[in-house]
């Protein structure tokens, strides 16, 4: 388990703003929320031995991507990434540090953060939530380039079919300011986040990103379901997730709705078969929502009631503007090897994986 500061410092890059809001359903027992294909969706019981890799030698694998061949990549705070064998060894993935990436700590926290593939799955998009790098990497061969350098940190990035990428930004923290202004940012629950987008010109990512919605509450994970034309984001500090329709010619979102609502989601993945799964903190929580019916089901959670009651002071403090950070400690989320922030589902009938920021995932047999 990482240091008390540095425990710290990875909620805050975790975006603990989810704990801004305690919704309803983040306090009610696991199990379905509603009618639909809950006979289709496993259930798990949480026991020691789905802590993966065991040798515990992750640094805050926030998010990740599972490969074909059952291989992870997953978000590494020292390197950038890391690339998970399928016997738990890992190693250090990319050369993010020679485009640009930089873990210089105390000074310099790194802040590798949303990690997605791209369509055809010869490349995947890695974000910076602290300093607002988004960089390209080669499944291959780990060839990387840093394709864009938002203003503002950069918390989620999906690319799609016609080769626009679509981010989301937190909060107003600069590379400058980025740990400071992000911590900032978590306390005061401002509307700062927005969705943007760059758009393809010739041939190549345009150079300026384009405003495509703004004054989110602490805008987080993105999934694009292009089959459907939606478009989904998790808007954690309001509790919910939003879906539009996208029409991916134009850039243009219509049809507003609020998909998921009185639920902290931070990270958000599709499967293909019609489900959404959304990780959600403060329930220490992995939900699955059917995109056709809406029902939700809680597939995983473990929470005991000094949690629950940890997490309404967290809430209690927000509301009244005390300080709470110092609540966030592992006594939040133990026995998991750290805050759930997100979920990686592999293809086909493989593993499902909670991401988070301690030092392993949680393996999730099917």
């Amino acid at each position: 388990m990482p240091s008390d500061r540095l425990c710290s410092v990875v909620v805050i890059m975790g975006l603990c703003a989810a704990c801004m809001t305690l919704p309803a359903g983040c306090t009610g027992g696991a199990g379905d929320r509603g009618p639909g294909d809950a006979a289709a969706l496993p259930h798990w019981t949480f026991d020691s031995s789905m802590i993966f890799p065991d040798d515990s030698s992750l640094v805050r694998p926030e998010d990740g991507v599972a490969l074909a061949d059952g291989r992870l990549i997953v978000a590494d705070q020292v390197h950038g990434l890391r690339r998970i064998e399928l016997d738990g060894t890992s190693a250090p993935f990319g050369e993010m540090v020679a485009a640009g990436y930089l873990h210089r700590p105390p000074e310099h926290s790194g802040g590798a953060n949303g990690v997605s593939l791209e369509p055809g799955g010869t490349h995947l998009l890695v974000t910076d939530v602290f300093h607002g790098g988004i960089y390209r990497v080669e499944v291959a061969t780990g060839a990387t380039e840093r394709v864009y350098q938002h203003r503002y940190g950069v918390n989620a990035a999906v690319r799609d079919s016609r080769g626009a990428i679509w981010f989301t930004q937190s909060a107003h923290n600069t590379p400058e300011d980025g740990e400071a202004r992000m911590w900032a940012a978590v306390e005061t629950a401002g509307a700062e986040g927005a969705l943007l987008r760059l758009g393809m010109q010739d041939g190549r990512l345009a150079t300026q990103a384009e405003l495509i919605l703004d004054s989110l509450a602490f805008a987080n994970g993105l999934a694009m379901d292009e089959a459907s034309g939606h478009l989904y984001l998790a808007e954690i500090v309001a509790g919910r997730v939003l879906r539009y329709r996208v029409d991916l010619t134009t850039g243009r979102l219509s049809e507003r709705s609020v998909f998921v609502d009185s639920l902290g989601v931070d990270n958000l993945e599709l499967d293909g078969a019609g489900h959404l799964w959304m990780a959600v903190p403060m329930g220490n929580e992995l939900v699955v929502a059917s995109t056709t019916t809406g029902a939700l089901h809680s597939v995983f959670r473990v929470q005991t009631p000094a949690q629950r009651e940890r997490a309404a002071e967290i809430t209690r403090r927000g509301e009244t503007g005390e300080p709470r950070l110092e609540l966030f400690t592992p006594d939040l989320w133990a026995p998991l090897p750290g805050f759930v922030t997100g979920v990686i589902v592999s293809p086909g009938s493989g593993p499902v994986y909670l991401t988070g920021l301690g030092n392993a995932l949680v393996r999730l047999s099917r």
